[in-house]
C-alpha cells in the first residue's frame, strides 16, 4: 500500500466507486451537475465553519478550501486545530510535513479522505 494511514484501508477501485457515489449524491442534493474535488473542498469547508451557506468572497473560498485541506489531513496527524478567531474561524496548525506523493497518489489520498469524512460526519 502506498500510504501508512490511521484510516480504512480501500482499494483504489472501492475509493473510486465510493468518490463517484458521493459526487452524484451531491449532485443530487443541489440539483446540479457531480462536482470536482475542489467544489467538494469547498463544501467541506463551509461546513467545518459551521455559518451556513452565505455569500463569500474569492479570498474566503480559498480560505474555506484551506480550512477543508486542514480538517482531512487532521485525520492523519499532519494538523491540530489551534481554536478560532474572533469571526469564528477555525486555524490549524501544521504539526508534520506531508509527504511528496506523485499526483495519482494525492488524488487518490484526498478521495480517501473525501469518503471518509462524508461517511463520519453524515
Amino acid at each position: 500500500m502506498w500510504v501508512k494511514l490511521s484510516l480504512p484501508i480501500m482499494k483504489p477501485s472501492e475509493v473510486n466507486k465510493k468518490f463517484k457515489e458521493l459526487q452524484q449524491k451531491l449532485a443530487d442534493d443541489f440539483d446540479n451537475e457531480a462536482p470536482d474535488i475542489k467544489v467538494i473542498l469547498f463544501l467541506i469547508g463551509v461546513q467545518e465553519l459551521g455559518k451556513g451557506p452565505k455569500k463569500f468572497s474569492k479570498r474566503q473560498k480559498e480560505e474555506l478550501m484551506h480550512i477543508a485541506n486542514c480538517r482531512l489531513f487532521s485525520e492523519l496527524g499532519f494538523y491540530e486545530l489551534e481554536g478560532m478567531d474572533q469571526d469564528g474561524w477555525p486555524h490549524w496548525k501544521k504539526v508534520k510535513a506531508i509527504p511528496a506523493y506523485n499526483l495519482l497518489e494525492q488524488e487518490m489520498l484526498m478521495k480517501t479522505l473525501i469518503v471518509n469524512y462524508f461517511q463520519e460526519v453524515f
